[in-house]
């Protein structure tokens, strides 16, 4: 498999070998920025039971709201591929962005005008300070893999999105694609 460095845009794949690791365990990260100082990532396949109507009352959009990472989880932070309608956007690579004016994605999601294709809300990020991502990648807690889905990322289904890595990776791999999420459960 060939080894990329991180950056922006690119994703984090856990390895199986982190299962006890309760916020990463068979998680797949956007990493939404990438630089000396650290790394910023969301979790993009473990949803909350939540919506964001939970969450802003006088919303009444019922976009599932994911466990972006454990730290800030009492923040909500937002990707989308529509920056022609939320201005102050920053984009992370391949037609995604990160944030933007929230004001303007209430009024577009008052008006019916985001769609979950376009936009995933998270609570909390995924954070590692200058070196701490390198170490893991260094004792094998993740692959990288380029983002192969670039903006269509933002609606992908989260159900099989790590079993799938799993499948892609293929040999040894392969065997965790079925494994059951707790082991002990088997």
């Amino acid at each position: 498999m060939t080894t990329l460095k991180p950056a922006k845009g690119l994703l984090l794949v856990a390895e199986p070998s982190i299962i006890g690791d309760v916020s990463f365990n068979r998680s797949v990260v956007l990493l939404a920025e990438y630089n000396v100082t650290g790394s910023v990532g969301f979790i993009l396949n473990k949803p909350l039971d939540y919506t964001l109507k939970d969450f802003i009352p006088e919303i009444t959009a019922d976009h599932i709201v994911y466990n972006g990472g454990p730290v800030e989880q009492d923040n909500l932070y937002f990707i989308h591929r529509v920056p022609e309608i939320i201005p102050d956007s920053v984009e992370i690579s391949n037609g995604i962005y990160w944030g933007g004016d929230f004001n303007a994605v209430i009024q577009l999601l008052q008006e019916k005008k985001l769609t979950e294709d376009q936009i995933r809300f998270f609570l909390g990020y995924s954070g590692w300070e200058n070196e701490q991502l390198e170490q893991e990648l260094q004792v094998n807690s993740w692959v990288i893999v380029p983002n192969i889905y670039e903006n269509d990322l933002i609606g992908k289904s989260y159900n099989s999105f790590w079993k799938e890595k799993m499948i892609e990776f293929g040999g040894d791999y392969l065997l965790w694609s079925n494994a059951p999420e707790n082991p002990t459960y088997n």
